[in-house]
């Protein structure tokens, strides 16, 4: 699949199903830097996604600064033709100054057995 650069960084877009509901969400940040997968709140309550009363709060630090984020895990996250099936992701805030919806980490990356190729920006898949 074809990586979009933005800000001088890999974007794709992603597409997750939750409780039968489905959503592509694009501008999410491919980061090898990143232990997990966070996608921003905002984009994902159209598919009824929300913070209920029993979730755990977690503070996460990176780069971008310090972020409260719950757990939700999703019937599947697909990137490409690629798809895991029940992906717990955090979801957050994500408001980093610029657009991004999410951000792809390692969590996902290892498991799928992402390549990415940067000279020719794609991202493939060995499983």
């Amino acid at each position: 699949m074809q990586l979009q650069l933005k800000y001088s960084l890999p974007f794709v877009t992603v597409s997750i199903a939750y409780k039968g509901k489905e959503i592509d969400i694009p501008d999410v940040l491919v980061d090898t830097g990143s232990a997990s997968t966070i996608l921003a709140a905002d984009s994902l309550k159209v598919i009824g996604i929300k913070p209920l009363p029993e979730d755990v709060l977690h503070t996460i630090r990176g780069v971008g600064g310090v972020e409260v984020v719950y757990l939700r895990e999703v019937a599947y996250l697909k990137v490409g033709e690629c798809s895991i099936t029940d992906f717990e992701v955090e979801i957050g805030g994500m408001d980093y100054g610029f657009e991004i919806n999410g951000i792809l980490g390692m969590d996902f990356l290892v498991e799928s057995g992402a390549v990415v190729n940067l000279r020719e920006m794609r991202m493939g898949f060995i499983r």
